[in-house]
């Protein structure tokens, strides 16, 4: 089985997490989302709906879709499947939550992983800590990863350790306190890969020195305005080159990315992303990409 270091070419096979099984009932929904941090309780039965909308758009462009089954060790954020894992050209590494109360996700994920054949490269360990969405494949060769308070030094060292010959350059991303520790707050809530040579960005809070090593690679940015900085706009999903899933409620991003040539399809998050700050990117772990 091979395995792709991208962010951008075409999804073949994908795993998710339903939210019949993360969020399991709205007694369980009521009893953690203060905790996680969610702005509001997820309403199950518009979740339930607004998840399977999200899967049929998925379902015209990935062949093959896995869902992770539902597991008494996690909790409504391991709808976010991104976080746990990330993919090398080897297989999977796994993370090593920055939020305490995701611990045991990478576990979980592991067992899906071997029962599918799926080779573990590693995984993060002791005092360091990695998540996913501090993560992202700007080429093949060029990894870009976010030092935030989810990820640290330690996570980044084992990190880079563990990828070796597979990256020739290795960009640590220094990211700004933003709402502080207790925000869900990773390098993709400010970038966006959509093609080899396009992204999407937030340029206000991104780091001087990473903006500019993008440009440097011919990197095309497109801008997404502040007034949709918050409804997650920044965090879009390629499905392939130039064809994008996003969050509805964000029409000048979404124009911007028409303009630039993009194919752009919607589906309403208000339920499985705003409420639990994680976008299409977070909702999805690519499990294997198109040469």
């Amino acid at each position: 089985m091979s395995f792709t270091q991208s962010d951008v070419s075409p999804i073949k096979r994908l795993l998710l997490k339903h939210p019949r099984d993360a969020f399991i009932s709205q007694t369980v929904i009521s009893r953690q989302w203060k905790r996680l941090g969610y702005t509001a309780p997820p309403d199950l039965r518009r979740a339930l709906q607004e998840y399977d909308e999200f899967v049929q758009c998925l379902s015209q462009f990935v062949p093959e879709i896995y869902f992770l089954p539902q597991e008494g060790s996690v909790g409504l954020d391991s709808i976010y499947v991104r976080d746990a894992s990330i993919v090398c050209r080897q297989g999977v590494v796994l993370c090593n939550m920055g939020k305490a109360e995701r611990k045991s996700e990478p576990k979980a994920q592991e067992a899906f992983f071997r029962s599918l054949g799926i080779p573990i490269v590693g995984a993060i360990t002791g005092q360091g800590t990695v998540e996913g969405g501090d993560v992202v494949w700007i080429n093949e060769k060029t990894l870009a990863v976010g030092r935030s308070y989810r990820t640290n030094d330690e996570g980044i060292r084992q990190l880079r350790g563990l990828l070796g010959a597979c990256i020739e350059e290795f960009i640590v991303v220094d990211l700004p306190h933003w709402r502080g520790p207790g925000d869900v707050f990773h390098l993709m809530s400010i970038i966006s890969p959509i093609d080899h040579n396009l992204a999407l960005v937030y340029s206000p809070l991104m780091p001087v020195r990473f903006r500019e090593r993008l440009l440097s690679l011919s990197i095309r940015l497109i801008e997404v305005p502040d007034s949709e900085f918050e409804t997650m706009g920044c965090n879009v999903l390629a499905i392939a080159p130039r064809k994008c899933l996003m969050i509805s409620g964000n029409p000048i991003t979404r124009s911007r990315l028409e303009q630039a040539e993009v194919e752009v399809y919607e589906f309403e998050g208000r339920e499985i992303s705003l409420k639990g700050g994680g976008g299409p990117t977070c909702l999805t772990r690519p499990l294997q990409r198109a040469f």
